[in-house]
């Protein structure tokens, strides 16, 4: 298990300042290194490069794009090279990078360095990659009061992460887990016999619990808006059914628009004066940003 408190007290302090578990971050290296060896060794590197050899290696951004996990990627170096290297992060997360600046340096033995190589960019480039694809739609919706929201599509045990990514994207996150949070779907509906009917059995059973309800009609919206509904999900609306919907609630629910939204139609749905557009593509399908790793060794 990795030994959190080897890494370094302002990598720590830069995690632990966004809420993310130190110990989760040490389970997601610590099978990343252990998947990478299998059990053996870096044959590569053993076979080619001195015990005593040390360099530093730059991560660097091949891409244009907006960073985020470059404190996981220096954690996943100080687990591996312990006291005997030097981190440097040198671009903070959330910001925006053109193609060859350097985001983390990592001087020590050559050996660790490229046995934490590879984990850090994976890593770093997942994170970068959703951080990115958020500030591509939030800039989509600039000018309106619209924010961009993330769904529970993420990739399993990796949860926390993805959504920090998130919001160094610029976006803001919807409930982290099942028990933060109500979330009334057509499933629900079904089950309990109708919307207003699904609303009422969780309002009753849990009394101080924030509820948003799915819907897929303005008439289901009015029978949500009048059980009290905190917050309403319109489901696959088109523009002008949520100009609409934005009428009728006249600022007693917040609104989520969700379905079938893409970049294209950011912009247009934002201005319909939802409050959120509901984006899982930010998570599940955002492609990873090109980070290079460059070796450079001691003279």
């Amino acid at each position: 298990m990795s030994d959190t408190a080897q890494w370094p007290l302002g990598v720590r302090v830069m995690l632990e300042s966004e809420g993310l578990d130190l110990a989760v971050i040490a389970a997601i290296i610590d099978l990343a290194l252990d998947e990478d060896l299998d059990g053996g060794v870096d044959v590569t590197t053993v076979a080619t490069v001195s015990p005593d050899q040390r360099a530093t290696l730059d991560l660097v951004a091949r891409r244009p794009g907006v960073t985020a996990g470059a404190p996981v990627a220096a954690a996943v170096f100080a687990e591996v090279c312990g006291d005997d290297c030097v981190i440097d992060i040198r671009t903070p997360d959330g910001s925006r990078v053109e193609p060859g600046a350097v985001i983390v340096s990592v001087t020590g033995r050559t050996h660790d360095l490229l046995r934490a190589e590879r984990p850090a960019l994976n890593l770093l480039g997942h994170l970068s990659g959703i951080a990115t694809a958020t500030r591509e739609w939030v800039d989509r919706i600039a000018g309106t009061s619209a924010a961009i929201r993330d769904t529970r599509k993420t990739t399993p045990g990796m949860r926390r992460l993805e959504k920090y990514a998130v919001r160094c994207g610029g976006g803001v996150n919807h409930r982290m887990s099942l028990s933060d949070a109500a979330l009334v779907k057509d499933n629900h509906v079904v089950a309990a016999g109708g919307v207003a009917e699904a609303f009422d059995l969780v309002r009753t059973r849990f009394p101080g619990v924030d509820i948003e309800v799915e819907v897929d009609s303005l008439d289901q919206l009015d029978e949500v808006l009048d059980a009290g509904a905190d917050l309403v999900l319109l489901d696959n609306f088109t523009p002008d059914e949520m100009r609409e919907a934005v009428a009728r609630t006249a600022g007693h629910a917040r609104l989520e628009a969700s379905g079938g939204l893409s970049l294209d139609v950011a912009a247009e749905v934002a201005g319909t004066g939802v409050d959120y557009l509901a984006v899982g593509a930010l998570t599940h399908s955002a492609p990873v940003l090109d980070i290079g790793a460059d070796l450079r060794q001691e003279s």
